[in-house]
């Protein structure tokens, strides 16, 4: 087994945890209640900061940034890694 088999296996690896963590953190994250009013107009609220999330909230949106980032990441530097390294 060369080295770059045992990276390509290691990212395979890591980037299951990263998916099953990112799917965890989604569903606990509480849903926005408002229905399609809070659609419309909560959005620019969310993004401009009007409503802040507190507490569980806010850990679960920013472990969710994180998860995503790094399920993004990974996911590229597998292909790169497959495609220019593994032929």
């Amino acid at each position: 087994m060369e080295a770059v088999d045992v990276v390509s296996l290691i990212i395979k690896i890591v980037l299951v945890a990263f998916s099953i963590f990112l799917i965890a953190v989604v569903l606990l994250q509480s849903g926005q209640k408002a229905g399609v009013p809070g659609a419309i107009g909560g959005g620019a609220e969310a993004m401009f900061g009007k409503k802040k999330a507190r507490g569980m909230d806010a850990l679960l949106v920013r472990l969710t940034k994180v998860a995503a980032i790094g399920f993004i990441v990974l996911a590229i530097l597998l292909v790169v890694l497959q495609k220019y390294w593994m032929q």
